[in-house]
């Protein structure tokens, strides 16, 4: 949702009426007509056929003989280079992959983005349970994950709680922390666990640990690791699971280390 008081002096209207257009047809897997692109966007559709025609000069969204519109391959090798630059150096991608390898657990890595807690970085293990969700740039559920509580943890109270203000604390299951108290006992439990822990309370039958990676004063280089494993698992493997995340969270931090 975009703030309209935020709203650029100098915003480029052409520019953001595109973008609005490739939202859109992104939305719509069986694509859409120039015409629903207009209603959908509050566009004319003379506006919206030219908005499309460079868009699809350029490779962002492609016609079908039917007339509809869907996302182009450049959209592809945007992401592509997005995960990319989110995993950092070749050294830390190879962290993950062998974590993954050796727990049998999916590994994730986490910072703070545009001051939005975001997941950056991910190597799927066989032995988790797979959350189609957590994909490199999501950015929803802080609250719900041990990845989100990990980097909310570093901040201060009153910033925390601005944060979940402006982002909600939506009940992605009936054991989702929905309340400002609850989270704050919550984050006091993890500190003194030495990780943050959730069980169940962004996807059910599912937990997930974190640890506190790269500390740093710009809250846009802190780093996180977290694992994902059947909450069953977790309750049973709490000490053995901190153990190995802060092994690797190590392996991470001298691999991000070494880059700078």
């Amino acid at each position: 949702m975009r703030d309209p008081l935020a709203e650029p002096s100098d915003l480029i209207r052409s520019v953001s009426r595109a973008l609005r257009v490739l939202e859109s047809v992104g939305r719509a897997p069986k694509g859409l007509t120039v015409k629903q692109i207009a209603r959908r966007c509050e566009l004319t559709v003379a506006t919206t056929y030219h908005l499309v025609r460079t868009l699809a000069y350029e490779g962002y969204v492609i016609r079908r003989e039917d007339g509809t519109y869907i996302v182009g391959l450049e959209v592809a090798d945007r992401y592509r280079e997005l995960v990319t630059a989110f995993r950092g150096p070749p050294a830390v991608g190879e962290t993950l992959r062998r974590a993954a390898l050796d727990t049998g657990y999916s590994h994730y890595l986490g910072r703070f983005v545009g001051g939005q807690v975001a997941l950056t970085a991910v190597a799927e293990g066989h032995r988790s349970p797979y959350l189609e969700d957590l994909v490199p740039g999501f950015d929803e559920g802080a609250h719900a994950t041990a990845l989100g509580k990990a980097l909310l943890a570093t901040l201060s109270v009153d910033q925390r709680h601005r944060y979940l203000r402006e982002y909600g604390m939506r009940p992605f299951t009936t054991a989702t922390l929905t309340t400002t108290e609850t989270f704050e006992a919550d984050l006091a439990a993890g500190d003194r666990r030495g990780m943050q822990l959730e069980m169940g309370q962004f996807r059910q039958g599912v937990a997930c640990a974190a640890v506190l990676v790269a500390p740093d004063k710009d809250m846009e280089r802190r780093v996180v690791l977290a694992c994902a494993l059947p909450a069953s698992e977790m309750m049973t493997s709490a000490r053995v699971v901190r153990a190995k995340l802060l092994t690797v969270a190590r392996s991470v931090a001298d691999g991000i280390a070494s880059d700078n």
